[in-house]
C-alpha cells in the first residue's frame, strides 16, 4: 500500500531530490512550498516543472507559518510521514534579515509540530544543520557534542527547531529525527552555495572572493555531502525505529571526509576545464572569514552507520564534475 509523504520546501534543492525518488519508489507525495524569492524562482520551478506530472504528485503552494493552509492539508490527506525541509536557508543572509528566518525556521516549524499533534502521523523527519555546531573544535562533530553556541541567528533557529521538536516528542509522544546537514551540493543546487555562486562568476568573468584571509597552511574547511547521499541517507532512516522514549533524535548526514576550501576550489577548476576541454584557472580575491562563518566543519557518521548502514562516500572530486555538467546543460553554455 502506497504510502503519503508531506514533504515541505518540495521545490527546494533536497526536498526536490528527496520527492523524485520517494515518487520513484511508488509513494505519494504531497508537496509544500512558498517559492519564496531567496533566490532564483525560476530554478524552483525547473525542479517542479520535473516531477509535476507525476500521477503521485501534489503541490500546494503554501506557507508553512500559515497555520490555517497547512491544516487544510492534514485534514484533506490521511498523512503517514512528515518531512519538513522549508526553511529560511543561508548564514549570512541571517545576519541581514532576522525576520524571514523566526518567521520560517521558528513559527513555521512550531505550525508543523501543532499539527501534528492534533493530527499524528508515523514519523516526522526535520532538517536541522551542521552550524548548530557553532565554532566547536573537537573533530568530527558528534551528535552528543555541547550545541548551545551558535554563531549565526540561522544556527539558532536550527538549534531551536531541535529543542522544540524534543520537546513535543517528550510531551505527545511524536516520532522525530532531525538531521543535521553537512555542505549539501549538487546539480540543480542553490545559487547561493559557494560552488554555484563561484561557478556564475567565472562564467561572467568576475574574480571569487575566499574567505580565509588567503591562510593556505590553516585553510578553512568543509565536509561536501553529494545531494545523492543525502536523500538516501533520509530514506534509510524513515522506518528506523526508536529504543526508547522520548522517541526524538539528531543526526549527521555528512561525507565525514571534510576537504580544505582551496582543494575544493581546485576540485571545481578540474571539473570547468574538463567540460570546456581547456585549462580553468579561477580569478580569487581573499579576505577575512565573514561574522557568522565557522572555519570547519567535520562530521562524525557514526550514529547514521549504526543506526541505517549506510555512509555518504561521493568525492568531492566526482560530485563537483556532475554539477558542472548539469550546469553547462542547464544553462546552454556553449563549449
Amino acid at each position: 500500500m502506497k504510502k503519503i509523504f508531506l514533504v515541505t520546501g518540495v521545490a527546494g534543492f533536497i526536498g526536490y531530490y528527496l520527492s523524485k525518488r520517494l515518487l520513484e519508489l511508488g509513494e505519494i507525495v504531497i508537496g509544500v512550498d512558498n517559492i519564496n524569492e531567496y533566490y532564483d524562482v525560476n530554478l524552483k520551478y525547473s525542479r517542479l516543472s520535473l516531477i509535476n506530472n507525476h500521477p503521485n504528485f501534489i503541490f500546494h503552494k503554501c506557507d508553512i507559518s500559515d497555520i490555517e493552509q497547512m491544516e487544510e492539508i492534514f485534514i484533506k490527506y490521511k498523512i503517514d510521514y512528515v518531512i519538513n525541509l522549508a526553511a529560511q536557508a543561508g548564514v549570512r543572509y541571517s545576519i541581514d534579515n532576522p525576520d524571514a528566518y523566526i518567521q520560517s525556521n521558528v513559527i513555521g516549524f512550531y505550525n508543523i509540530l501543532e499539527l501534528l499533534r492534533r493530527y499524528p502521523v508515523r514519523h516526522l523527519i526535520y532538517a536541522s544543520s551542521s552550524s548548530v555546531y557553532g565554532a566547536n573544535t573537537k573533530v568530527p562533530f558528534e551528535e552528543t557534542d555541547f550545541v548551545d553556541h551558535p554563531v549565526s541567528l540561522y544556527a539558532a533557529t536550527k538549534k531551536t527547531n531541535e529543542l522544540m521538536a524534543y520537546t513535543y516528542s517528550h510531551l505527545y509522544d511524536i516520532s522525530a529525527t532531525g538531521l543535521r546537514f553537512f555542505t549539501v551540493y549538487g546539480p540543480m543546487g542553490r545559487p547561493d552555495m559557494a560552488y554555484f555562486s563561484f561557478t556564475d562568476k567565472f562564467f561572467k568573468g568576475e574574480t571569487i572572493n575566499i574567505y580565509n584571509n588567503g591562510d593556505f597552511d590553516n585553510d578553512m574547511y568543509r565536509d561536501f555531502t553529494y545531494i545523492d547521499d543525502i536523500v538516501e541517507g533520509i530514506i534509510k532512516l524513515i522506518d528506523v525505529d526508536f529504543k526508547e522514549k522520548p522517541r526524538h533524535r539528531v543526526v549527521n548526514i555528512g561525507n565525514n571526509k571534510p576537504e580544505k576550501l582551496m582543494v575544493f576550489i581546485k576540485a571545481l577548476e578540474n571539473a570547468l576545464s574538463k567540460h570546456l576541454n581547456r585549462k580553468v584557472e579561477l580569478n580569487k580575491t581573499y579576505e577575512p572569514i565573514k561574522s557568522g562563518d565557522v572555519k570547519a566543519t567535520y562530521a562524525s557518521t557514526k550514529l547514521l552507520e549504526e543506526l541505517v548502514g549506510f555512509k555518504p562516500n561521493t568525492s568531492i572530486n566526482e560530485g563537483l564534475d556532475k554539477f558542472i555538467e548539469w550546469y553547462i546543460s542547464y544553462f546552454k553554455i556553449k563549449i
